[in-house]
């Protein structure tokens, strides 16, 4: 080979070297991408969900929302008013209560987040031209989905019984409507949002943590020695999840703290059973976290199955959007996430008061969570040491 060819050979090399190192790693790239299946599973999964739940699940003014009545007398008029109510197709009657405990037990619970009362001898009053007054409760622990349902109240006094009610000219209406917001009269969003991000902060911290606990030990070379010792899977598993429950805990009372003397937010409830019911959550979270970590066959995986689990539970939860405004298949979805069962929880024994009686459902729910992803954990791991 010649000076001259060996230098034209260095001139092609200079100029095209570059690319080509370029090409065989972008190859290469590909090739490894093509064989991480789960990878390439979660790029495409994330932003279909994504659209799917922001394009059919999310819905800030939702309608047909949960209501009970507390109807003293039944009356045509009383009826008639409900009906007009409905027909706003903002309140959906589901409960009919008759005495003031158990229509404010279901406020409190959650089970409904409106309460109309219809007082005995309205009808009466009425006829008389008295001007009773009439009741609408509203739970405005969520005010984006109280404010717009009793704003619809003003058009209701203005239409839609305007054919039965009207009196006068011009027409005048013979009762008058006293909407009352409780728990958060004043609508403001950090009451709603700070119990909110205790949940969405230990879901994502907890989920994280332990997702990455199993796939850690395989990578690093220590699991083979893990499975030479005289240990049971149940034993691995409480051994890496009790630390974190702690880790947990802190992080808790740390968020729960900073809202309540920086934000201003209440304690209206127990403290020692926001405490139980937070280690109860975090619990539930580091068990789902553990089944993540014996599935995924790398840490990178780990962390994709978590911020999978990380997004419907933000969305679906009702933390961001409210949740009885989702259509029913997104509510039935929402309701296997522990995330939805413990907002409910800390907003009602922060903003409400609520005792453990009020919180059965979601208490006894996050319980079968736990215990569903530990049963999956453990025999997965038993699969690893085979």
């Amino acid at each position: 080979m010649t000076d001259a060819t060996a230098h034209q050979d260095e001139i092609r090399e200079a100029r095209f070297g570059f690319w080509r190192r370029c090409y065989a790693m972008m190859v290469k790239e590909f090739i490894q991408l093509r064989r991480d299946r789960v990878s390439f599973a979660m790029i495409v999964m994330i932003p279909v969900m994504q659209l799917l739940l922001f394009g059919y699940a999310i819905n800030t003014t939702p309608h047909n929302l949960p209501a009970a009545v507390l109807l003293q007398e039944d009356s045509d008029v009383g009826r008639s008013i409900l009906k007009a109510l409905e027909n706003t197709a903002y309140f959906h009657f589901v409960r009919e209560v008759h005495d003031v405990k158990e229509f404010d037990d279901l406020l409190t619970s959650g089970k409904v987040l409106f309460g109309v009362e219809i007082p005995r001898g309205f009808e009466r009053a009425v006829r008389r031209g008295d001007y009773p007054a009439l009741l609408v409760a509203a739970d405005a622990t969520d005010p984006v989905a109280a404010s717009s349902a009793l704003s619809s109240l003003g058009v209701l006094v203005q239409t839609a019984l305007s054919h039965d009610l009207y009196t006068g000219d011009p027409a005048v209406m013979p009762f008058e409507i006293r909407a009352h917001a409780r728990y958060n009269p004043a609508a403001s969003s950090r009451l709603n949002i700070v119990p909110g991000l205790v949940g969405t902060i230990l879901t994502m911290t907890m989920l994280i943590f332990t997702a990455l606990s199993v796939t850690r030990e395989v990578e690093r070379g220590t699991m083979e020695s893990l499975l030479s010792m005289p240990i049971t899977p149940v034993e691995v598993m409480l051994g890496k999840i009790v630390p974190y429950v702690l880790v947990g805990f802190v992080q808790a009372f740390l968020i729960i703290g900073i809202g309540v003397f920086l934000f201003g937010v209440p304690v209206r409830g127990s403290l020692t059973m926001l405490a139980l019911l937070s280690t109860l959550f975090i619990t539930t979270n580091l068990s789902i976290g553990y089944t993540f970590s014996t599935i995924a066959q790398n840490q990178l995986q780990a962390m994709q199955m978590s911020i999978m689990f990380f997004l419907p539970s933000i969305l679906l939860s009702g933390f961001m959007f409210p949740f009885l405004g989702m259509p029913v298949w997104a509510q039935y979805v929402g309701e296997g996430l522990p995330l939805t069962h413990y907002v409910r929880i800390v907003r009602a024994i922060m903003l409400k008061g609520a005792g453990l009686q009020n919180l059965e459902y979601d208490t006894v729910a996050l319980v079968l969570l736990m215990l569903l992803a530990m049963a999956i954990a453990v025999l997965r791991f038993r699969r690893t040491l085979d």
